[in-house]
């Protein structure tokens, strides 16, 4: 068999098992979409109910890193303290696994860039998210502007 004639059957077969299947697929897909969005409805309504009732807008997570902690402690959590959830993500050993805090870090924080984050919730609003990693990248290598542009962000934002 020749290479243009393989390629083809590869193709044709390829094509399919994609009309074989594409009808498991959309509705496993559309299910996953409905579940992941009703989940994120639900952590709103509980944050909205649960931690605005009682002050608290902001969920602030850092860790014990000698290139942030310092900072953080320092200039950040003195202007939010009295209203934020604060996680240190450097004791995550000791976060009750089904607390809402954590399931609330999970979620926002995703997989990228959560260390350190803070998360602004406001009433009936998608959820503003703050990420330092990236900016504390650079202070690392001595360039602080970027952290200190996301520091007057958050508090034009507050």
């Amino acid at each position: 068999m020749t290479q243009h004639k393989r390629r083809f059957a590869e193709r044709f077969w390829n094509a399919v098992l994609l009309a074989v299947l594409l009808p498991f697929i959309v509705p496993f897909g559309l299910i996953a979409v409905i579940l992941f969005l009703t989940h994120r409805i639900v952590l709103y309504i509980l944050v909205w109910l649960i931690w605005l009732s009682k002050g608290k807008d902001l969920l602030v997570v850092y860790s014990d890193s000698p290139i942030w902690h310092d900072y953080m402690v320092a200039e950040i959590l003195p202007l939010v303290e009295k209203r934020a959830i604060v996680l240190n993500w450097s004791e995550r050993g000791k976060w009750p696994r089904w607390s809402l805090r954590a399931h609330v870090f999970r979620h926002f924080g995703s997989r990228r860039e959560f260390n350190p984050l803070i998360v602004l919730f406001r009433p009936l609003r998608r959820a503003k998210v703050f990420r330092f990693w990236l900016p504390f990248k650079d202070w690392k290598r001595g360039y602080r502007e970027p952290v200190e542009r996301l520091r007057e962000e958050l508090l034009s934002a507050l």
